[in-house]
């Protein structure tokens, strides 16, 4: 672990552009991220925060192919959608970058050829799977085929999302082409490889001795399970059509492996970040007084933390990364969160849905992170902290202090008297918490930060309970002065403590106190007031509302909205059934009617007794429809009748035929019944 770092490079993913921002990327990786980064931006530290769009691999081009769009315009309607959708949420990126920029290309074949001269690749010819039909190689999502660690029927020729593990496409057991379906053959092809094994006891010595103690066990865990069992060469190249031109002699038609270039967009978006601000990019990534940090999932903990550190110490002149504060993964009501099945509580959508509410999706991911398990965000959950947490004790305790002091001052801070014990301990208690807060923030515990930060207002909150302003100005207004300038110190704390974790609540505040750009993270500690006698305040604004069950309630059709498609997507049609003769068909008489009665079977659930013109006669029939049906709204329906059933005697009714039913694409039972106004008793053929 570096000490007193000279300057920070703080990484988030690259997210990939076939798909929006979630709500499992952001408390997986962009809001922690975000956290540091402005905590250290308070503290004075020259900080580098990078990102960018990946917009190279397979599932572009099969998010082009499902789309009927090139490869460019899926990443340019992505990559809108992604940018927009961080700069409104606050994400406060120096810069975000994408890997279709000209940097990126030149940076990441000039990465290549350096390890390629230097004699670090492989090239090897091997068998690779291929679809004679489509005329091409399938690399990794266009295979699918059973894991053959865990069976999974679904797996992906890169990984299997179900145990987790990766794979290579020849991994899989029946592989079959998402191009055409068709079960691939082996064929030959050249490729280049990063021989891992030979960096064996490099990553021995870097992770598992030198991090034993400072990196999360998730991540320490997986390196290890890795080094253990043995690390092989990995191709760094593809036959693709969509992607960064391998740039040797020989390579033609050949791209880089996206899981090779990616890291490297890193690199790409901190020099066009340098150009753009007059800076020198390399000391953010070669100076050993720099800090690097790689804030990722625990699905890229492989790449970040074996393959793109083996890349770097191939290349020579780059730093390591000093932490991969990994997080694990944030479910959805108790459900993975899945991009192809919609199952996501998109960003651009909550932005939209919920104007102004950026804080509290960022506490209420923040509060509930999966930084050692994986944790499940319910919409119940985010309404009881915005309205329990966020408005009860952090809103509810501004809200106080600003009108108690516009009602006794006029917004004027008062000048306080002699401090009483009380006042003595709070202030104490106050200074004490941006240490408090810092050691969790710099352990990337930002769950445990959080909490610490909702008890500055809980402290908050307190002494004005305990001290009660309101009863004590009847008889000592000058000790309400005191109380009410202790109170404001509180609050002027919050606007700066707030900043990392709450920015748009904490810039609202700023503004109401009117203390905008005046403080700093170390003034809370450092200051005898963080806010003067004399200076007035602005007029009091709710920073937090209560959210309604109402809209949570609509957030929860949504979602089961999306699960009714994708059972729907889902069903299966049952096999058609053996081959009968036109003769067994002929004997059935189907006929047109008209429900003209229905009630209630007596005890039985799910029994109604109808009795239905069949245009030959008026009969009796039993159908097992009452749960999906009352009997009201089926008189006047018309049906379909086979007439000619044997009667059957049900519940001591006897039943003289049979409707015709079946279900729709939500499971519900419907009638199968005419379109035109064919005659009751009308057979149908």
């Amino acid at each position: 672990m570096i000490q007193n770092p000279k300057r920070y490079t703080i990484t988030a993913a690259l997210p990939y552009t076939n798909g929006p921002i979630h709500i499992g990327h952001l408390a997986g990786v962009y809001v922690p991220a975000d956290i540091y980064s402005r905590y250290l931006r308070l503290q004075g530290k020259d900080v580098a925060f990078i990102c960018g769009s990946d917009e190279h691999g397979v599932a572009i081009s099969m998010k082009a192919k499902k789309e009927g769009i090139t490869p460019q315009e899926v990443i340019d309607k992505y990559d809108g959608i992604i940018r927009k959708s961080f700069a409104d949420f606050g994400i406060s990126f120096d810069n975000y970058s994408r890997t279709s920029a000209k940097i990126h290309h030149d940076t990441a074949q000039e990465f290549f050829r350096t390890l390629y001269d230097n004699g670090d690749f492989i090239e090897e010819v091997t068998e690779q799977l291929y679809d004679a039909k489509a005329n091409q190689f399938l690399a990794d999502r266009f295979v699918v085929g059973t894991c053959p660690k865990c069976g999974n029927d679904g797996a992906y020729g890169d990984q299997c999302e179900n145990c987790g593990s990766t794979l290579n496409a020849t991994d899989l057991i029946n592989p079959k082409s998402t191009i055409t379906g068709e079960t691939p053959v082996l064929k030959a092809t050249k490729h280049w490889f990063l021989p891992l094994d030979r960096y064996t006891e490099f990553l021995t010595e870097w992770v598992l001795i030198g991090h034993k103690s400072d990196w999360k066990p998730n991540v320490y865990g997986q390196v290890k399970s890795w080094v253990d069992g043995g690390l092989e060469p990995r191709a760094v190249t593809r036959d693709l059509d969509w992607g960064i031109d391998v740039p040797v002699e020989g390579a033609e038609g050949k791209k880089l492996y996206v899981w090779f270039d990616a890291p490297i967009g890193y690199i790409s978006s901190t020099k066009e970040w340098a150009l753009r601000e007059g800076k020198d990019w390399e000391p953010y990534w070669k100076d050993e007084d720099t800090k690097l940090v790689h804030f990722i999932g625990k699905d890229n903990i492989v790449f970040h933390c074996i393959i793109f550190p083996a890349m770097l110490k191939a290349e020579g002149s780059y730093i390591l990364p000093d932490n991969v504060p990994a997080n694990e993964f944030l479910n959805l009501e108790g459900n993975k969160l899945s991009t192809s099945k919609n199952w996501a509580v998109w960003l651009h959508e909550y932005l939209e849905e919920f104007p102004e509410k950026q804080d509290v999706l960022r506490y209420a991911l923040t509060s509930n992170a999966p930084e050692t398990k994986d944790n499940d965000f319910t919409w119940k959950d985010f309404q009881a902290r915005n309205n329990n947490e966020l408005v009860a004790i952090f809103g509810n305790f501004i809200n106080r202090v600003v009108v108690l002091t516009n009602k006794y001052y006029d917004g004027f801070i008062p000048t306080p008297n002699e401090l009483s014990e009380v006042d003595e301990n709070t202030l104490a208690e106050l200074k004490a918490y941006p240490a408090v807060i810092s050691s969790s923030v710099e352990r990337y515990r930002f769950r445990e930060a959080l909490g610490e930060l909702m008890n500055v207002a809980r402290l908050g909150n307190k002494y004005l309970a305990d001290e009660e302003p309101w009863k004590v100005m009847k008889d000592n207004p000058e000790r309400v002065k005191t109380q009410m300038y202790v109170a404001l110190q509180i609050a002027a704390a919050l606007s700066i403590l707030a900043e990392p974790f709450l920015p748009f609540t904490a810039a609202k505040l700023s503004r109401i106190l009117k203390n905008e750009g005046k403080l700093n993270w170390n003034d809370v500690t450092e200051n005898s007031e963080l806010i003067p006698s004399g200076h007035q305040i602005g007029e009091a604004e709710l920073l937090f509302a209560k959210i309604e069950d109402e809209e949570i309630q609509k957030q929860i059709d949504k979602l089961e909205a999306t699960k009714t498609a994708n059972l729907a997507e889902s069903k299966q049609p049952e096999p058609q059934k053996e081959l009968i003769q036109y003769e067994d068909f002929a004997k059935m008489d189907l006929r047109v009617g008209t429900i003209i009665e229905a009630e209630k079977m007596p005890k039985a659930n799910k029994l109604l007794v109808l009795k239905i013109d069949t245009g030959i006669d008026v009969r009796t029939i039993v159908s097992g429809i009452a749960e999906s049906f009352s009997p009201e709204e089926i008189i006047g329906k018309r049906v379909t009748v086979l007439a000619n059933l044997a009667p059957r005697a049900l519940r001591g009714v006897e039943s003289q035929g049979m409707i015709l039913m079946t279900t729709n694409a939500e499971g519900k039972l419907v009638f199968v019944n005419p379109d035109t106004d064919a005659p009751n008793g009308e057979t149908i053929n």
